[in-house]
């Protein structure tokens, strides 16, 4: 079916108190396993491209874009494509070419105003361009001479308040907010700050996200979505299963060398791993 957009996923499920996954590709393998599970489900999905994939890629953001739409257009269940985690301005005016519906724009590591300023600019140039756009705020620096913290940094809470007026100075459709979760997690054991999600939700007027899934348990992610989270991201889940299936995959044959044989079973882990994820989540199309 044709490639829908995220700001069209992710407002039905606001609308709904549900959640849209949006699962980080970095490979092929990664864009056919994510609709696989998606349509074994079924359900919903996004393909979001981080910028450090395209940095993978040589710096080049169409082939891997463009592999992915013309999977999506073949998908039995809707497909968004989102660049996720764009600092790169070069990159961020691709993404409408590229068939990017949406794109998550990160000014986090500057001091607030310059995130702001940073942020607005972005958005502003979103819109024009037909462009959903997510922000991340974590937590303010300048206290004490601190440094600021991006919404994955840990220790980082959002203060609901600051996010308030971030999101109306900024002109972001969804905001990335920090409640106890961590980009790169292998073990499954974070613990999040319901309180203060639900203080958040309140404040706030736009869809919020959950960055740093992958290590968060199913209970936390199904009571995050119940708080308000709209969209959960999850990405090292999918890198963990492609890897211990090539792992064991060569322990058992040592000798291969075509890698079709690994990278089939890598695959099948991958889908099986977004499968549970979107069930977790109840992210079903019905």
């Amino acid at each position: 079916m044709p490639l829908t957009t995220t700001g069209e996923l992710i407002t039905r499920a606001a609308a709904a108190r549900s959640a849209v996954a949006s699962f980080n590709v970095i490979t092929l393998e990664h864009v056919e396993a994510v609709i696989a599970g998606a349509e074994s489900v079924p359900a919903p999905v996004v393909l979001q491209v981080s910028e450090n994939a395209v940095k993978f890629h040589g710096g080049r953001l169409f082939p891997l874009a463009r592999a992915a739409v013309a999977a999506a257009e073949r998908a039995a269940v809707p497909v968004a494509l989102h660049l996720d985690h764009v600092q790169s301005e070069t990159l961020l005016h691709q993404a409408a070419k590229a068939g990017f519906s949406s794109v998550m724009y990160d000014a986090a590591r500057l001091p607030y105003a310059e995130n702001l300023a940073a942020t607005r600019a972005a958005a502003d140039w979103a819109h024009a361009q037909g462009l959903w756009i997510e922000a991340e705020l974590g937590q303010i620096g300048g206290k004490n001479g601190r440094p600021p913290l991006d919404a994955h940094a840990p220790g980082a809470r959002t203060d609901p308040d600051e996010a308030r007026a971030f999101v109306a100075d900024s002109g972001v459709d969804a905001l990335a907010v920090a409640i106890g979760s961590a980009h790169a997690m292998t073990t499954r054991t974070a613990t999040l700050d319901h309180a203060l999600l639900g203080q958040l939700s309140a404040a706030l007027d736009v869809p919020l996200v959950l960055h740093g899934s992958s290590g968060v348990p199913d209970g936390e992610l199904t009571a995050a979505v119940a708080g308000g989270i709209s969209k959960v991201n999850i990405g090292t889940a999918l890198n963990i299963a492609l890897t211990g299936a090539i792992r064991q995959f060569l322990a058992d044959r040592p000798d291969t060398v075509d890698p079709r044989g690994y990278l089939t079973v890598a695959r099948e882990a991958m889908t099986r791993t977004v499968a549970r994820a979107l069930q977790t989540l109840g992210a079903a199309t019905a």
